[in-house]
């Protein structure tokens, strides 16, 4: 896996390193460049999804703005929710965010416990769910995260995925598959690169909200 800090820098502060696996420009998730041109990906802006038999996707937008902030991947009995966004060159910042992943859900009740998983380190996440009847009821949630040449994107993986091991391959081979287009405009680290319905798409997609974390 490539998830190491480096020393202290000049300014006395840590920098943080990419993470990563170590075969991710072969294995995915690929940057455009090390994409094959002529695969039939779904382009939705800021991510290429490869279609497969069994595979839903929607696209969930913002309320108020109508901007589409995330693409929901239905697969295998999981779900995936994809996000990309614009990472500095040298840097990663899956350890930074995940650090806030674990803080929010903290602060919803939940719990989380990080641990070594395919794609470096990621969160299990138990978060408290709000279900009639249930009202102790917890949902269970994977955050997985990789930091990409100038891009970082984060997963969060839900369904049969997040407690079983084999639906868990299965969703972990579809984010894998995922191919992110940063594109050349100059974006400030952390801004989501923007999405859209895919181009041939004869009609809306669902839109719901974006979870908090």
């Amino acid at each position: 896996m490539s998830d190491n800090i480096s020393p202290e820098g000049n300014d006395g502060e840590l920098e943080r390193l990419k993470s990563a696996p170590a075969d991710r420009a072969t294995e995915g998730p690929l940057d455009e460049s090390e994409a094959n041109p002529v695969r039939p990906y779904v382009d939705l802006g800021g991510v290429k999804v490869l279609p497969r038999e069994g595979l839903q996707l929607r696209l969930e937008v913002e309320e108020g703005s109508q901007r589409v902030v995330a693409v929901g991947l239905d697969y295998a009995g999981s779900t995936l929710q994809v996000q990309p966004f614009a990472a500095p060159r040298s840097s990663g910042l899956w350890h930074e965010i995940r650090e806030q992943i674990a803080d929010q859900i903290a602060k919803q009740g939940g719990t989380t416990t990080q641990i070594d998983g395919p794609f470096g380190p990621e969160l299990r996440a138990e978060i408290p769910a709000v279900t009639p009847g249930q009202p102790e009821s917890t949902r269970l949630a994977r955050f997985i995260g990789v930091d990409g040449p100038r891009w970082f994107l984060r997963g969060v993986i839900a369904g049969e995925g997040a407690v079983r091991e084999e639906a868990a391959a299965k969703i972990e081979e579809l984010f894998r598959s995922v191919v992110v287009v940063r594109g050349k405009t100059p974006m400030p680290p952390r801004d989501l690169i923007p999405l859209h319905m895919p181009k041939s798409a004869a009609g809306a997609p669902d839109s719901p909200s974006v979870p908090e974390v």
